[in-house]
């Protein structure tokens, strides 16, 4: 049974702001240190870092998202794309007077907060990168299902095909299917966990977040391509591999020369969920050195 009201942690601060005219709802923690942004992937909301973020918040301020299009932000007919969405973070970013921030980005927020880091290097301290690649340095592969890739690539980036296969089957994709085989960690995924995500995943126009930003990436490679040469993305950057290893790594280390990898064994996809004391442990000497070198320059 799905409940009606989100579910919180004590001591966390909900809060919606309009950005470039929808609503983005957000979550806050911490008092004290520099931010950090969490940005979820699919089939996620902020929830999946809900173990984190009182690891990180004992230091740090910290916000997470619910990227346009998921959770509690609207879902309102519009652009979903990962430019416009990088554009939206940029204004929350702004709108909270947080930056300039260190940025978590998991999955397919990868090609959104490359983006921000990219075209807003002002408001980008760090980037850590968790379980993903980039359009144009590998994402196309996940899209053809002939190499190995996923069917819900294209399933989520082709109009309309999401809510036609999972529209009243959404506990059982994510309950039987997702979760099961993208985990690693038993337990690691709740009852509490799921009722939380479906939630939102089983409401109206829950998909047109996933649409956009999984059409986008597949059509996208040349343009962050382009992105990328232009020398403007200068973020140091973490690469937080589990069972994707190596390609966090791989493409980062094709984006930057700043990078530091990492490999979590026997931790799947989901990363926060499955294992967040490890990818806190790795997260705080990581921003801790990058504002470090800062001070020293």
């Amino acid at each position: 049974m799905t409940h009606a009201s989100p579910a919180t942690l004590p001591g966390l601060q909900h809060r919606t702001d309009v950005i470039n005219g929808r609503p983005l709802h957000h979550v806050l923690a911490g008092t004290d240190g520099s931010p950090v942004l969490l940005v979820h992937g699919f089939p996620e909301t902020w929830w999946v870092f809900h173990r984190l973020i009182p690891l990180l918040a004992a230091s740090h301020r910290v916000v997470a998202v619910d990227l346009p299009g998921f959770g509690d932000s609207g879902r309102e007919e519009g652009e979903f794309t990962s430019t416009a969405v990088a554009e939206d973070l940029h204004g929350l970013v702004q709108a909270l007077g947080l930056g300039p921030v260190h940025v978590l980005g998991q999955d397919i927020a990868g090609d959104t907060v490359f983006r921000l880091a990219a075209s807003h290097p002002e408001d980008v301290l760090s980037l850590t990168a968790v379980e993903t690649t980039l359009g144009g340095f590998g994402l196309e592969a996940l899209g053809d299902v002939s190499r190995g890739g996923a069917w819900h690539v294209g399933v989520l980036a082709s109009p309309g095909a999401a809510e036609f296969v999972f529209t009243g089957r959404e506990r059982e994709y994510l309950a039987e299917l997702w979760y099961p085989r993208m985990t690693k960690v038993e337990g690691a995924v709740t009852e509490e966990d799921l009722d939380e995500l479906l939630r939102t995943y089983a409401a109206p126009d829950a998909w047109r977040g996933c649409f956009g930003l999984y059409s986008s990436g597949l059509t996208e490679g040349a343009e962050l391509q382009a992105l990328a040469a232009g020398g403007t993305f200068r973020a140091p950057v973490l690469a937080v591999d589990a069972m994707s290893a190596p390609y966090t790594g791989l493409t980062m280390q094709a984006v930057s020369n700043q990078v530091t990898t990492a490999v979590l064994d026997g931790v799947g996809h989901h990363v926060a969920l499955e294992a967040p004391d490890r990818l806190a442990a790795l997260m705080l000497p990581f921003i801790e050195g990058v504002e470090r070198g800062r001070a020293v320059a």
